[in-house]
């Protein structure tokens, strides 16, 4: 019996790459059968043409989130982000990502729940924008906090102005969704911020100094 491999061209991700835009005999199976082959590579090029086919339901993405090679993980919940989900069991599958060993996966799970808008993580990522020890971690944790835009982030989010100085930008940004006075207050402050890309995020909100 052949092989996955020996079924494709001499190219096998040059195969899946062309079976993710429908092109062969059989393209969703194809895809399907190299999302379990144990290279790496192939196995995240069946993934991206699969979710470009959208033939996976949510049943079959939570079987991807846990998968133990961290890499395709990754792919998992990047492309996560971008498709729509119809069940909340995925989204709070993404919650329980926010705390994986691995940071980018954390921190891609936090951008896909912004994305989301999923009201529910609001919690974990709050504690994500205070705790985590990766800076990554917290600055995609505090975007989504602004993605959000829910008065019980906030906190978090004027924290992030005492952090490092990406964060801090990025704390600015996700300011631009809240409005009242401890905002004012705290864009005030980031006014003087010793980074002048901070103090250039504040300008560009267009809210004037007293207002």
């Amino acid at each position: 019996m052949q092989s996955d491999d020996e079924t494709l061209a001499e190219d096998p991700s040059g195969a899946l790459v062309a079976a993710g835009h429908g092109h062969g005999d059989d393209p969703d199976a194809l895809l399907r059968r190299h999302l379990s082959n144990g290279d790496t590579r192939l196995r995240v090029v069946a993934l991206r043409g699969a979710a470009r086919r959208g033939f996976l339901n949510d049943g079959e993405w939570l079987d991807l989130l846990d998968d133990p090679d961290v890499e395709f993980r990754r792919d998992v919940i990047r492309l996560l982000a971008y498709r729509t989900i119809n069940t909340d069991e995925l989204l709070q599958r993404l919650v329980v990502a926010l705390g994986d060993d691995d940071a980018l996966v954390s921190e891609r799970a936090a951008f896909a729940l912004g994305e989301h808008h999923f009201s529910a993580a609001l919690d974990a990522l709050a504690t994500m924008a205070r705790d985590h020890d990766d800076a990554r971690c917290r600055e995609s944790a505090v975007a989504a906090l602004g993605a959000l835009g829910e008065e019980s982030g906030l906190s978090a989010i004027i924290a992030a102005l005492d952090d490092k100085a990406p964060i801090r930008r990025r704390a600015i940004v996700a300011l631009s969704n809240f409005e009242g006075p401890r905002v004012d207050e705290a864009l005030e402050r980031a006014r003087d911020d010793r980074d002048w890309q901070v103090r250039a995020a504040v300008t560009q909100l267009g809210r004037h100094e007293n207002d």
